[in-house]
């Protein structure tokens, strides 16, 4: 196993509430009232629905309200990964991830772990630069067992719903996550922030018409039927945990573009700030290297001059 690499479980497309379009010459987040399944190619009108969107869509009356899903594990940590995240916006690379105790900050001198104060309390993250960003890996269809969908926010109800969701779920299943059978969900509130207009995020519930004791009977019957078939649920879990400890962080640099397209637009403050928060080593060093050739340059024409 390559040292560095953060093994995350394998993704076949991308759930969202959203989508990217293009206003005035600039590509912005834009929320919608409904989940789209996507591809993991993106074309020149941004990312191609998955053939699962197409299905759920004819089925629901042209809006996707609700996915049915099986999670990969147990432990409700390794199904939904949430944090304080930083990304430079010109690369695409986080520069810092913490959970509101310590942190993994990306300098020049290597990966290092610092205490983290939260956003509200870190001048690294000032004007919005760092923001709570969740990853939840979730299984459509029966297709592939480890071929998992991924549902990235930074929606502070999502993250807090999902959460409790799977916290109770696990203590209710008698950690049986992985075997019950649930359902994402697209839920509408208003806040006084958002001035009555409806916010939407994602809960998670037992599927609809199945009720909470007939989704731990079927919970319970597929772990047995699983074990009989020889299927190591703990072996898998152990196996996620040493992937996703094998690296300081989640997104690579390919995955980091489209982190900061969505959740860092264009103009917006948030975006310079993390884009100047932390340069890479290396350009900062060509950045140096380039002033120093200017005034070179600038002092020989001017002795020329003379």
């Amino acid at each position: 196993m390559l040292k560095g690499l953060v093994i995350t479980p394998p993704v076949l497309g991308r759930i969202s509430i959203g989508k990217v379009v293009e206003k005035a010459g600039k590509r912005l987040p834009e929320k919608d009232d409904q989940f789209t399944i996507t591809s993991q190619v993106q074309g020149a009108d941004g990312w191609l629905p998955h053939p699962f969107d197409e299905g759920f869509r004819k089925a629901q009356g042209g809006k996707i309200r609700s996915i049915p899903i099986r999670l990969l594990f147990n432990d409700p940590d390794l199904n939904f990964r949430a944090e304080y995240a930083l990304f430079d916006r010109r690369t695409g690379r986080p520069v810092c991830v913490g959970n509101g105790e310590s942190c993994k900050r990306r300098t020049e001198s290597g990966v290092q772990s610092l205490p983290c104060p939260s956003p509200e309390g870190c001048t690294l993250a000032q004007n919005g630069a760092c923001k709570p960003y969740g990853r939840l890996n979730v299984l459509i269809g029966d297709d592939d067992p480890l071929g998992s969908f991924v549902f990235r926010t930074t929606g502070f109800n999502s993250i807090r719903t999902l959460s409790a969701r799977l916290a109770y779920f696990q203590a209710v299943s008698g950690n049986r996550l992985a075997y019950l059978p649930l359902e994402l969900r697209l839920r509408g509130k208003s806040t006084r922030q958002s001035l009555g207009t409806p916010i939407y995020y994602v809960d998670l519930t037992v599927r609809s018409g199945v009720s909470v004791e007939e989704a731990l009977t079927e919970a319970k019957t597929l772990e047995a039927d699983r074990q009989s078939a020889g299927f190591d649920q703990v072996a898998l879990e152990t196996a996620a945990r040493l992937g996703f400890s094998n690296g300081a962080f989640e997104e690579n640099e390919d995955e980091g573009d489209s982190v900061v397209e969505e959740f860092y637009p264009e103009g917006d403050g948030a975006s310079d700030h993390a884009e100047a928060a932390s340069p890479a080593p290396t350009e900062k060093a060509a950045q140096s290297s380039l002033v120093n050739k200017l005034e070179d340059r600038a002092a020989k024409l001017a002795s020329d001059v003379k």
